[in-house]
């Protein structure tokens, strides 16, 4: 009786939604603090870093990937409606959470096949920084280098940028842009940069020659973590090349003892 109640029901919400007398757009918009439970914490990070500054807004694009997944459940179960039970109704949501992570997995795969290059990114924006903050103060160097900056911090920068002009001299919007760039040492160059801005004109020669030396020092670990990247790849490509030629001579040696025997 409840799977012919579930039924019933089913097709009466794809009536509506199909004659637009339920608005899905609205109906996800409307209870998406509910759906950001589902949220993984770095996923706008990771869209970012795949699709940059042409990601205008991420939540958009996970509301997106709700939808999918909704949608994929609610046609597996059309598809089984005259035989529903529960199993199948199961295997629906099952599949239709798989969906709806997918786009996320492929994500952190990309993530993780970039990693060295994105890791990069941010002593060598740190390094323009730096030219800029000589003759500007650290906000006017933060805004002249937005539009030279990488597209994957270009979101973040703009935030950040406008927290500071709007008048927060905490620490705070530097913070943030760490958050929402975890990348290899950022809370650290961070917290350095807004002690830079803070520092009396003074000492900013000082304070300056000790970021500089910050910054070097980051770029030096991306290069060795490249290098390292590089020769881990080529070690994986001589040991394939080593185990193929290994094999295909012991295949051949068999091949050969065995016709011999055959003689």
């Amino acid at each position: 009786m409840n799977i012919e109640m579930l039924i019933v029901a089913i097709i009466i919400i794809f009536i509506f939604v199909y004659t637009k007398k339920i608005d899905t757009s609205q109906v996800l918009n409307n209870n998406s603090p509910i759906f950001n439970l589902l949220k993984e914490k770095d996923y706008d990070f990771l869209l970012v870093a795949k699709y940059g500054d042409r990601v205008y807004d991420p939540n958009e694009v996970f509301m997106k990937r709700i939808k999918k997944g909704l949608l994929v459940t609610a046609a597996i179960i059309f598809v089984f409606l005259t035989s529903l039970s529960y199993l199948n109704i199961i295997a629906a949501f099952v599949i239709g959470f798989l969906v709806f992570k997918s786009q996320y997995f492929s994500l952190k795969q990309y993530y993780k096949v970039h990693l060295n290059t994105i890791d990069s990114l941010l002593p060598y924006y740190l390094k323009s920084l730096e030219i800029l903050i000589h003759h500007y103060t650290v906000p006017v160097a933060l805004a002249k280098s937005v539009d030279d900056a990488p597209d994957i911090f270009k979101p973040g920068l703009k935030k950040m940028i406008a927290k500071i002009e709007s008048g927060d001299d905490s620490v705070d919007p530097y913070m943030e842009f760490a958050q929402q760039y975890p990348v290899r040492d950022s809370m650290r160059m961070m917290r350095l940069l807004y002690r830079l801005g803070l520092g009396e004109q003074e000492k900013k020669h000082e304070q300056l020659e000790s970021f500089a030396k910050s910054v070097s020092s980051l770029q030096q670990k991306a290069r060795e973590q490249k290098y390292k990247a590089r020769l881990e790849k080529m070690e994986k490509k001589t040991m394939t090349m080593l185990v193929c030629t290994g094999g295909g001579t012991l295949l051949l040696l068999l091949i050969s003892i065995a016709q011999v025997m055959n003689i």
